[in-house]
């Protein structure tokens, strides 16, 4: 029998429920920037434009940065993880949750994220 099994296994589920939002976080910044590069295509096929696609956009921008922000996520998480699985194990009392600051700023982020998306958004479909 493991000792403490149902704090290693919450501490587990944690960790992968922080993985799986990571990975959703990239999948959508990949998305995003996918997305803009059909717009670009698709505007310059109904405008019969021959330019190319030269420069990083906003939805690029913010793209990559979903990207990176996800992988942050998967960081930040298994060093999370790693410290509480140390913490469980540890023979006396265990110190508080920790700094809950890279987790604050990492939903500020996606907040952020978010209100550049609709406002790039809200632009793309008022084009002409």
């Amino acid at each position: 029998m493991i000792e403490r099994y149902g704090d290693h296994a919450a501490n587990e589920r944690t960790y992968l429920a922080w993985v799986r939002t990571g990975v959703a976080v990239m999948a959508f910044g990949f998305l995003v920037e996918k997305f803009d590069i059909f717009l670009v295509y698709i505007g310059k096929a109904l405008h019969k434009g021959t330019g190319a696609h030269h420069g990083l956009h906003g939805a690029e921008i913010l793209g990559m940065g979903l990207v990176a922000l996800g992988i942050s996520m998967m960081v930040g998480a298994s060093i999370r993880f790693l410290r509480t699985r140390r913490a469980i194990m540890a023979e006396g009392p265990a110190r508080g949750p920790g700094n809950p600051a890279p987790y604050v700023a990492m939903v500020l982020a996606l907040v952020l994220m978010g209100i550049a998306l609709l406002i790039y958004l809200a632009q793309v479909s008022g084009r002409p």
